[in-house]
């Protein structure tokens, strides 16, 4: 290569706009951690977030330790799904009534966080990169005060972790009453986060029907184009399934076929975009 060629090269990658793409619920099912996995070892992810009560979390744990340096790897905070008996969940429709309403019952939800952190520290060996919720609970109203105290008991001697914030949605994924519930439930989080001294990604997208019919393909490349740098994208990406309890396994497989395509790379580039870490896009 030239050095003339270089030097554009170098000034592309300069003047790229940085988006980070984040995959959700690794740790739920082997399918969905193959799917991380594979799209890690292709560098098209640069977060991964971990529902570490899952049933393939241990087991996939150490696949994904390898990726440390490439993507970060942090904790998808759970109150809805239930994986056993024990786990302190209630249906996301509960949390949208009880929580404007502070009919929360805070030591559950703080003890859930403290062993849903502790669950991946054994895993990883150290603590989580950042924090987010599945279905965005963790930024509804009181439980977001318990997001807040946990960070300050976990993360004392160390920097604090980034923290996703949904009421920064940038797009409404053409489900404009999904959007309105989003926006609704987690107003107000992000100065939350900025009076807790805790910073979070200038921008959120992701949001769709997450259905094959929803032709992720031209979600995903509205995003690329229109989107502003620091934005952190959600996807949902695994392997094909047959589990019936996972509602949006085939929107999975969509994504992954996608994501893993020689067009996404070619998307990235006719839109001037360079992934990056969460840490370097805030």
């Amino acid at each position: 290569m030239s050095q003339a060629t270089t030097s554009q090269a170098t000034s592309s990658q300069a003047t790229a706009r940085t988006l980070t793409l984040c995959a959700d619920d690794f740790g739920q099912s082997t399918e969905i951690n193959q799917g991380i996995l594979a799209l890690l070892s292709l560098n098209r992810l640069a977060a991964v977030s971990v529902m570490s009560q899952g049933p393939a979390w241990a087991v996939g744990a150490p696949a994904l330790k390898a990726h440390h340096q490439t993507a970060d790897i942090g904790l998808h905070l759970n109150l809805t799904h239930r994986f056993d008996r024990d786990t302190y969940v209630r249906p996301l429709a509960a949390w949208l009534v009880s929580t404007p309403l502070a009919w929360v019952d805070r030591q559950a939800v703080r003890t859930s966080f403290r062993q849903q952190i502790d669950l991946f520290v054994k895993h990883m060996g150290r603590l989580p990169d950042y924090l987010d919720g599945h279905q965005h609970v963790h930024a509804f109203a009181v439980i977001r005060e318990m997001l807040v105290e946990v960070i300050a008991e976990y993360w004392q001697a160390q920097a604090k972790p980034w923290v996703r914030a949904p009421d920064q949605l940038l797009d409404n994924g053409q489900v404009p009453l999904k959007a309105w519930v989003l926006r609704t439930a987690t107003s107000g989080f992000a100065a939350c986060l900025e009076n807790a001294g805790l910073r979070y990604p200038a921008g959120f997208a992701g949001l769709y029907a997450l259905t094959p019919a929803a032709n992720f393909p031209e979600r995903m490349d509205g995003w690329l184009r229109q989107l502003p740098t620091g934005t952190l994208i959600m996807v949902h990406p695994g392997e094909q399934s047959s589990d019936v309890s996972d509602p949006i396994r085939d929107a999975r497989y969509a994504e992954l076929q996608h994501l893993q395509s020689p067009q996404f790379t070619d998307r990235l580039q006719s839109a001037g975009v360079r992934l990056a870490r969460l840490s370097s896009a805030v």
